[in-house]
């Protein structure tokens, strides 16, 4: 039952909610500033409403952490090993400053002053912008189980990105010129180590991913039709071979079927005939599970790491002597296939659906920065075509 007082020339109401289990005391709701009785009468039936309806919860002493834990528990049964991962850090830069809090007693200033707290202590704003979200998702779902009346993050302000000059919005991510290329590829096939020359003819030939390449096994190489189909990725957050996991594609676009040129074929098939003869080797010791096409060295049969494609990476350029100042990765084979077909004049729609991505910054910078010369090139042949028409006066 509700009771109605008046102060001033304002209304107000007050609502016994139950009591607290942890102190024995009545909970009691109220509220107030309503011009009229009659107004305050209605806001009082809808909270009750309210109440009947079990929307509110007695305060109990669950912590964000714990509360955290269980939510992180119940998403990794939809989400992939990354994203859990992923979650799991970002609430765990929340539970720094708000962790051991009752998740009740956490108002929308409690939350915007940790927010602020990981802004002053030097985070970065898209690190805390993904905290944000991760805390976000926690509280919608305390919200559902009616554990807290209202999300206090609702209305936070996590701290913007800093505005980027021109310059680092139009910097080129690295990508090796074709002639660079070439000599690594050349260095790959007369120095390389075990199935390091169709290693890295698949990447610079495909623009596939590191960990797309690391998860083939030979199954996904048709010898006849020269294709590669893509339908996994490789996850191994300790880079160690015997820890994998095998995931489904970033996205619905990783799923593909690439067309390779016969040279990678003849690497491939090259390459397959070592294998076998490792594989007969250490035969009842080797990892069967999966018939991966690039083994690691140690683990034999388990799939090499993307720690030990780097180091066969650093190798290489070091014997090539490369002239480049940026350290070659896996991924700039990446950008450098999607430099070298957009220099051969492929669509960009062409290049992205060929490297499994639907909307993507870094290809169009790439993309953008190779065909600029076209450009001109364009200006050019429209001028001459202008002045090659015959003077009308």
């Amino acid at each position: 039952m509700a009771s109605f007082r008046k102060r001033g020339d304002k209304w107000y109401f007050r609502i016994k909610a139950g009591t607290n289990p942890q102190t024995g005391k009545p909970i009691e709701i109220q509220r107030g500033g309503f011009k009229t009785k009659r107004a305050a009468q209605l806001a009082a039936a809808e909270e009750q409403t309210a109440l009947d309806r079990h929307a509110f919860v007695p305060i109990n002493d669950i912590s964000f952490r714990d509360f955290a834990a269980e939510w992180l528990q119940s998403y990794a049964l939809n989400v992939k090993i990354s994203s859990v991962r992923i979650r799991k850090h970002q609430l765990a830069l929340m539970c720094e400053c708000i962790g051991n809090a009752p998740i009740q007693s956490i108002t929308p200033k409690i939350y915007q002053d940790a927010l602020d707290t990981l802004t002053k202590s030097g985070f970065a704003a898209n690190t805390i912008s993904g905290a944000h979200t991760a805390a976000r998702m926690v509280f919608k779902r305390a919200c559902q189980y009616r554990v807290i009346k209202e999300d206090p993050s609702m209305y936070a302000k996590p701290p913007r990105r800093q505005s980027r000059s021109i310059q680092q919005i139009e910097k080129v991510p690295p990508y090796l010129e074709k002639e660079h290329l070439y000599t690594f590829l050349t260095f790959a096939r007369k120095e390389g180590l075990s199935g390091d020359y169709a290693m890295f003819m698949l990447l610079a030939y495909t623009g596939m991913r590191i960990g797309e390449l690391l998860a083939l096994t030979w199954q996904d190489i048709d010898m006849e039709e020269h294709t590669v189909s893509i339908s996994k990725t490789l996850y191994t957050p300790d880079n160690r071979a015997e820890h994998y996991t095998l995931l489904p594609p970033k996205t619905t676009a990783g799923y593909r079927v690439i067309d390779i040129p016969a040279e990678v074929i003849a690497a491939l098939k090259s390459w397959r005939h070592e294998y076998v003869l490792e594989k007969m080797r250490w035969a009842d010791n080797w990892h069967s599970d999966y018939d991966f096409i690039f083994p690691a060295v140690t683990r034999h049969g388990y799939p090499r790491t993307q720690k030990a494609a780097q180091l066969r990476i650093d190798r290489l350029v070091a014997l090539a002597r490369l002239p480049i100042n940026t350290r070659i990765t896996p991924h700039v084979f990446r950008h450098t296939h999607i430099s070298l077909l957009a220099e051969a004049g492929v669509p960009l729609h062409e290049i992205m659906d060929r490297v499994g991505q639907t909307d993507d910054e870094t290809t169009k910078k790439v993309y953008l920065h190779v065909t600029q010369h076209r450009k001109k090139e364009a200006c050019r042949l429209f001028t001459n075509l202008m002045q090659s028409i015959p003077s009308q006066t």
